[in-house]
């Protein structure tokens, strides 16, 4: 059993801001990670922002297991429940290959952090032979070690910014120190970016897309997460996503404002705000509050023939 992956030691493991220090060749860490990849789907996603979909779709590969424990993750299947199957690096690798074969924009790695060792022996096993920019799509708890050890693979960064406050951040998602987790985490990401690079398609081939879902009854601090963003960062320098999908889960949690939908004056004051700042990039549809719109996690690309 491997206990070095790609230079890295699993035995003790800090992947992660939790450095729960799990031995993952004997058991799972606190983001369900083991001794090996676990992945729920690989295939064309359309639905992500128009420099990253474009007409012909993104191609994404979700990871199972996630070390953020938001109360609601529309992804709950495999974030929390670990739904996937585990899979090799040189399997990944075919699989970054073949959406590339279908016609992929990008290969959009979706809450890879806890499996980054692996995932950037996967790109050196696919070689020469993948010449499509890589996504990394993540919840923005990321530590700076594990964004270093991505530094010349990923071209584009695409993290949430959650909060701004750690009492927030710690009743939603259990992990009260997210707000500077994530402040350092995209300073970290833009550094090995830099601007914004999009092509003649206008699909984005390097930079930094940082979003951020409205939650109902937060608008205020959605307002604040938008002058961070402007604080820290050159407004020419990243696209901001504003996310209204928020999809009240089945069962009903104990936050009862979490429980709704979000209304068109909360979204549109916290839209209104990010124009005043002069934030530039993407905003959606309340439509979009669908489930439609989750991917079905069935397997697809992943399972062996």
């Amino acid at each position: 059993m491997q206990t070095v992956i790609n230079g890295y030691d699993i035995t003790n493991c800090r992947l992660c801001p939790r450095k729960c220090g799990t031995d993952r060749t004997r058991s799972t860490g606190l983001c369900g990670g083991g001794n090996a990849i676990r992945a729920a789907r690989s295939s064309l996603h359309y639905w992500e922002e128009p420099c990253i979909s474009g007409e012909k779709g993104s191609g994404t590969i979700f990871f199972s297991g996630c070390s953020l424990r938001c109360c609601y993750c529309q992804n709950h299947d495999i974030s929390k429940e670990g739904f996937g199957a585990e899979i090799t690096t040189e399997k990944l690798a075919e699989c970054m290959l073949a959406l590339q074969q279908k016609g992929a924009n990008n290969i959009n790695l979706v809450t890879g952090s806890h499996f980054a060792p692996w995932i950037t022996e996967a790109v050196k096993l696919a070689g020469d032979e993948l010449k499509i920019p890589l996504v990394w799509n993540s919840s923005g708890y990321e530590s700076p070690g594990t964004l270093k050890m991505l530094d010349g693979i990923i071209d584009v960064y695409l993290p949430d910014f959650k909060y701004l406050y750690k009492e927030t951040a710690k009743k939603y998602s259990a992990a009260e120190d997210y707000p500077e987790t994530a402040v350092k985490a995209i300073l970290e990401m833009h550094r090995q970016t830099g601007k914004p690079v999009i092509n003649s398609d206008g699909i984005m081939e390097k930079g930094l897309i940082v979003r951020h879902l409205v939650l109902p009854g937060n608008r205020h601090e959605s307002m604040a997460v938008l002058e961070k963003l402007a604080e820290i960062l050159p407004k020419d320098e990243f696209l901001l996503s504003l996310m209204g999908q928020y999809t009240p889960p089945t069962e009903p949690l104990p936050y009862k404002e979490l429980n709704r939908r979000l209304t068109t004056m909360e979204y549109q004051s916290v839209l209104k705000c990010a124009q005043e700042l002069g934030l530039q990039g993407f905003s959606q549809e309340l439509s979009s509050a669908n489930s439609d719109f989750t991917p079905k996690f069935d397997l697809e690309g992943i399972k062996n023939d």
